[in-house]
This record gives C-alpha cells, structure tokens and sequence, in this order.
C-alpha cells in the first residue's frame, strides 16, 4: 500500500526515528496514523537518549507538599515553552515531585555524588568484605555491586518509580521524552521535611 509522504514525515517528527522506519510502520498500519504513532512508540524511545545532545532551557519549577510535613521543588527542563506548558509534561513534574517526597533522594544522578563521597563508601564497602573474608579476587566486583546498589537508592533516576516500581524514575522521564519529542532533563531539586537538620 503506498503510503503518504506527509504522513511519513509527520510520523518521523513525532517519534524521532528514520523516514525508513516510519514509512514501514504506516504500511504495517495500512496507513492508520495512529495505530501507526503506537506501534512507533517503543522505538521513539530507543532515539529519546538523541535528544539528550539537545539543550533544554525551557521548562517549569515544580512544587509537591505532603501533609504540610514535606515540600519538594524540583526543576524539569524541556525544549520549548510549548512543551513546558503540556499537560503530559506538567503531570511528570507533579510525578516526579511527588516521588522525590516519598523516596528522599540525595542525588538526581550518580554524575553528582562528589568523588569524596563515592570513594569513602567504597573503602567503607572494601573494609566490610575483607572483614567477612571474601575471595581477595573477588572483591573489587563485590565492592562494585554494593556500591551501585546503595547509590542507586540515594539517585533520583535509578530508583524505582512511586508509581510504577518496575520502571525507574529515569525510564518514565525517557518514556516522556518519546510522547513528547523533546529533550526533557530533571535539573535539580529540593526536599524539606518538618524536623529534618540538614
């Protein structure tokens, strides 16, 4: 079936994958456009990590307040103002708000533990195991996996999703990224806790 051109390239722009790719889909489709944009879905998300290499300066400041006990601010950046002003957008940042009030990250990514941190964990960690008396070969790789996990708990996008705790939280923003087309980056965030010294 031959398909419209048009509708090929409004199908590329809306998922972010190749001409090829979307031509195939709408044929697949038999030219439905939408039954086509969700079965393009999955593989809009596999080019959402392209979008990462575009700037994203627009975007909105993103409140969460649990009980009067626990307030959250948290920055999300998009592309454009457009985006900024979507629903689909503005419902992440209330998600994403409302996880950092419940899961009390440290981090947004593991790019942000300071290297002193990382390194007095790991010599915590290496201390431990040599202490249980672990294989000396095994060690290293021992060390790593416990590192990753205990910081995978304090990162904002390795831990598991409020909502959803088979997906991360930084699957749900790259799943965003695919609905929307657009680099979408969580900036920074602030949590306060009634009580809590910090």
């Amino acid at each position: 079936m031959a398909v419209d051109i048009a509708e090929v390239k409004r199908l590329k722009d809306l998922t972010g994958v190749g001409l090829t790719d979307a031509k195939a889909a709408l044929e697949e489709a038999n030219g439905d456009f939408d039954k086509a944009l969700e079965a393009m879905r999955k593989k809009g998300m596999t080019k959402a990590d392209k979008r990462g290499e575009r700037e994203a300066r627009e975007g909105v400041i993103g409140s969460y307040l649990h009980d009067n006990r626990i307030g959250v601010l948290v920055e999300i950046n998009c592309e454009t103002d457009f985006v900024a002003r979507n629903e689909i957008f503005t419902a992440l940042v209330k998600d994403v708000a409302m996880h950092i009030a419940a899961s009390a990250p440290e981090y947004v990514s593991s790019e942000e533990i300071p290297a002193e941190v990382s390194e007095k964990v790991k010599a915590e960690f290496t201390e431990k195991v040599k202490a249980e008396g672990k294989p000396e070969n095994m060690i290293d790789q021992i060390v790593e996996g416990q590192l990753k996990k205990y910081f995978a708990e304090r990162c904002l996008l390795d831990q598991p999703f409020i909502k959803n705790p088979d997906q991360t939280v930084g699957d749900y923003v790259k799943e965003h990224n695919a609905r929307l087309g657009e680099n979408i980056v969580v900036r920074r965030f602030s949590r306060l806790a009634l009580g809590e010294v910090a």
